[in-house]
């Protein structure tokens, strides 16, 4: 059982996460796919190249105003700023919660193809203790679920679930908050409706894992995928369904001693992500007993990748962007985001 001054500790951080209307940026990119996102760039693929794009983040002035905590990634919390500085005490200094991916990644689940189960279990907890001494107060877990012919199964559902629980019972034991992160991917063709079933059915199994594990709801933070229609949907369905749908699967499944839901952003661009979080916002304040915010990652640095292109001449108007973005989704968790903010406005 989770220790009173770590129960303390991690309602504490969680809370802190939450605070003004801030939201999470997510920068733990695995080294893949960090380098699958640079070579489609004519980015270099290199250890430095991935360092000074992150420096590039973590200097941004003004993250601080809208950025409450950043996700890292092995790579990076081990990484430092050219004046000598890690990242994580940089994110310290600039009064930024650091945070670390403690997933080792997606496997094929046996017997059930076309699904995986995440795997990291394994010596986690003497890993946490090695990430809280480099200065990380909360962690993250990703758990893939995926739509198609007769996907999910109940057995790749229970195994995320599950592996979500137990991971989150080892970082609050050990002081720090998890962000449960069960993912229905955007990959397909199915409806939002469809969309909307399995993520009713996956947090339904999510939640019951986390109360066999013991795990105290109010020390942790949900990351859960918006309601959306497949990438290959030939409906798009409108911000406002999009909202509708999303938070109305939430109200029957997230247990009110939730402190906050800090949404993924997957495949959505920056724009459409800042107007279904304003949306909801806006359209659900006085039903939701918890924070509704955001942990993005493409959403937020997707534009400003497009603008540095691995030139350091390039840095200071990446910069405008990233903070720009980060801006927007903290004015669209108060739901005071409108495209009058957008400089094609």
């Amino acid at each position: 059982m989770t220790s009173a001054p770590a129960r303390r500790t991690v309602v504490a951080t969680a809370k802190a996460l939450l605070a003004a209307h801030k939201g999470l940026l997510a920068m733990d990119e695995s080294t893949k796919t960090c380098n699958k996102r640079f070579a489609a760039l004519g980015i270099p693929q290199t250890s430095e190249a991935r360092r000074a794009w992150r420096e590039l983040i973590v200097t941004t002035p003004g993250l601080a105003d809208s950025i409450s905590g950043a996700i890292l990634f092995d790579e990076t919390i081990h990484q430092q700023l050219k004046d000598g500085r890690p990242f994580a005490r940089a994110l310290a200094d600039a009064d930024i919660i650091v945070g670390i991916k403690v997933d080792t990644g997606a496997q094929a689940l046996a017997g059930h193809p076309g699904e995986t189960v995440t795997e990291g279990l394994d010596q986690l907890g003497d890993r946490l203790v090695n990430y809280a001494a480099l200065g990380a107060r909360f962690a993250k877990w990703r758990g893939v679920i995926a739509i198609g012919d007769g996907l999910p199964t109940n057995a790749s559902i229970s195994a995320n679930a599950h592996a979500l629980a137990r991971y989150a019972g080892l970082c609050q034991e050990l002081g720090l908050v998890p962000i449960v992160e069960p993912e229905v991917l955007m990959t397909g063709d199915h409806t939002l409706l469809r969309c909307a079933e399995v993520t009713e059915r996956v947090l339904h199994a999510v939640f019951e894992q986390l109360y066999v594990q013991g795990v105290q709801l109010e020390g942790l933070l949900l990351k859960p995928n918006m309601a959306l229609p497949g990438l290959a949907c030939a409906e798009q369905n409108t911000v406002d369904e999009v909202a509708d749908a999303t938070v109305m699967c939430l109200l029957r499944t997230v247990p009110a001693a939730v402190p906050g839901i800090a949404f993924l952003s997957g495949g959505q661009t920056g724009v459409q992500a800042s107007n279904r979080l304003n949306a909801m916002n806006q359209r659900f304040k006085k039903r939701m007993p918890w924070a509704l915010t955001f942990s993005f990652s493409r959403a937020i640095q997707y534009p400003a990748l497009d603008i540095w292109h691995g030139d350091s001449g390039k840095a200071q108007q990446a910069q405008h962007a990233l903070q720009h973005r980060a801006a927007c989704n903290r004015a669209a968790r108060g739901g005071e985001y409108s495209a009058a903010m957008e400089p094609t406005a």
